[in-house]
C-alpha cells in the first residue's frame, strides 16, 4: 500500500510540476536560447475581418468604431458580420449604420460559431482573415501589427493579445494574474516555434488555410492554429496587437464562460484525436503540456491528496506536505470569505489556480451532460 501510495504521490506530482512550472520554463529556456525570430515587414494586404455574433447589439457600434479607427487603409478592409439567430436588433443596427464595407448575414436559426464562420469566410474576399468577437475594443494599430507578420513565409496565423482593464476585486485580479501567466507562455512558445492556440478576441490568418470547422466546434482559437501548424506554417504570438476587455469581477460572472471554454477542450479532443497523436500533431509535446495536462490536472490533485493523507502518518515530509497542502486550502477559502490579501501576488495566484482547477473539474461533468456547448 505504502509503495502504491508513494508512487501515485510522486507521478501526480511530478506532471503536475510540469504542467505549471517545468513546461513554460522549458518554453522560456528554449525561447532565449534557440530563438526562431519572425522577418516583419509593413505589408498591406487585403483582409477581410469577421465577426460572429449573438444579440450584440449593445456592442455593435463601439465594434465597429474600432474597426473603422484601424490605423489600415480602409480600402483594403471588408467586414463580414454574421449574425447567429438574433433575438435582438444586431442585423438591423448594421445596416442602419450604412457603412458599405459591411456585409451582414443573418441566419434565423441559431446553430452556433463554428457555422457562422464557415458561411462568413465563404463569402471573404481578402487574402487575410482578421477574426474578432465584438465585445472587445482593439488597439489602433493591433491590425497593422498582425498583417506584418505574414510579410514571413513561414507565418500562417498570427494570434494577438488579449488585455483587462481595470481589474478590481480579489477574483478578478487573480484572473489577470493568471492570464499573465498564460501570456508569458504563449510569448514563449511562439519565439520557439509555434503557439497551440489563439486568442479569439482578436487573430489572423492566411485565408488559403482555412478549413471548414466541424459544425458545433466551440474552440475555433486552438483548433484552427493547430491545422495551421499541422500544414507546416507557424503561429506566432504578437503582444504589440492588443484588444481590451474587461473582467468577471465575480466567480459566478466568470464560471460559464471559463466551464464553457474549458469542456470544448474535451470536445476539440473528440473532433480532432489527430490532437494527441505525436506522429500527427507536430505540436504534441506543447498541446500535451499546455492543455491536456491542465485538464487532468484537478484530477491528479485528488489523487496527489489521497497519497499524502496514506503516506503522512510514515514520514515527516509526506507530513509537511500534508500541512502544506491544507495551509494553500485554508489561504484559498479565507480569501473567499474575508476578501484578504486581494494585493499579494501569492495569494491572487493561489485563487486563480483553485478555481482554474475547480471549473476544469466542472467542465468534464458538463461536457459528458451536454455536448451541446455550442449552443450555451
Amino acid at each position: 500500500m505504502t509503495t502504491v501510495a508513494q508512487l501515485a504521490f510522486w507521478i501526480s506530482a511530478l506532471l503536475l510540476l510540469h504542467a505549471f512550472a517545468g513546461y513554460p520554463a522549458c518554453m522560456v529556456w528554449i525561447a532565449r536560447r534557440r530563438p526562431r525570430p519572425v522577418r516583419k515587414q509593413p505589408v498591406t494586404p487585403t483582409v477581410t475581418v469577421v465577426i460572429a455574433i449573438y444579440d450584440g447589439a449593445a456592442h455593435i457600434r463601439d465594434k465597429l468604431a474600432s474597426l473603422r479607427a484601424l490605423d489600415y487603409p480602409a480600402d483594403r478592409i471588408e467586414i463580414v458580420i454574421a449574425c447567429d439567430g438574433c433575438r435582438d436588433t444586431s442585423a438591423e443596427l448594421c445596416r442602419w449604420l450604412d457603412d458599405p464595407g459591411v456585409r451582414v448575414l443573418e441566419f434565423d436559426e441559431r446553430r452556433g460559431k463554428a457555422a457562422c464562420l464557415n458561411d462568413a469566410i465563404a463569402v471573404a474576399e481578402g487574402e487575410i482573415l482578421l477574426m474578432t468577437d465584438v465585445r472587445q475594443r482593439l488597439d489602433v494599430h493591433a491590425l497593422r501589427e498582425l498583417v506584418a507578420n505574414f510579410a514571413d513565409p513561414e507565418v500562417g496565423a498570427v494570434s494577438g493579445e488579449l488585455r483587462f482593464e481595470d481589474p478590481q476585486t480579489g477574483f478578478a485580479r487573480g484572473v489577470d494574474t493568471y492570464w499573465r501567466y498564460e501570456t508569458l507562455i504563449r510569448h514563449a512558445e511562439s519565439r520557439s516555434g509555434s503557439t497551440i492556440g489563439v486568442s479569439g478576441a482578436l487573430y489572423a490568418m492566411r485565408r488559403a488555410l482555412f478549413l471548414p470547422l466541424p459544425l458545433g466546434t466551440v474552440l475555433d482559437d486552438v483548433l484552427i492554429p493547430m491545422r495551421v501548424a499541422k500544414a507546416g506554417k507557424r503561429v506566432i504570438f504578437e503582444p504589440l496587437a492588443v484588444a481590451w476587455d474587461r473582467l468577471s469581477l465575480h466567480p459566478a460572472e466568470e464560471r460559464r464562460r471559463k466551464i464553457r471554454t474549458l469542456a470544448g477542450n474535451f470536445q476539440l479532443m473528440q473532433l480532432a484525436p489527430w490532437l494527441l497523436a505525436p506522429w500527427r500533431n507536430p505540436l504534441w509535446f506543447r498541446f500535451v503540456s499546455h492543455k491536456a495536462l491542465r485538464l487532468l490536472a484537478p484530477w491528479l490533485l485528488a489523487l496527489f491528496m489521497l497519497a499524502i493523507i496514506v503516506l503522512a502518518s510514515r514520514h515527516a515530509f509526506y507530513a509537511f506536505a500534508l500541512c502544506a497542502l491544507f495551509g494553500g486550502a485554508l489561504l484559498v477559502a479565507l480569501t473567499r470569505m474575508l476578501r484578504m490579501g486581494e494585493r499579494w501576488l501569492p495569494v491572487r495566484a493561489a485563487v486563480a489556480f483553485f478555481y482554474l482547477n475547480l471549473f476544469a473539474a466542472q467542465a468534464l461533468v458538463a461536457f459528458a451532460r451536454n455536448r451541446r456547448l455550442h449552443l450555451w
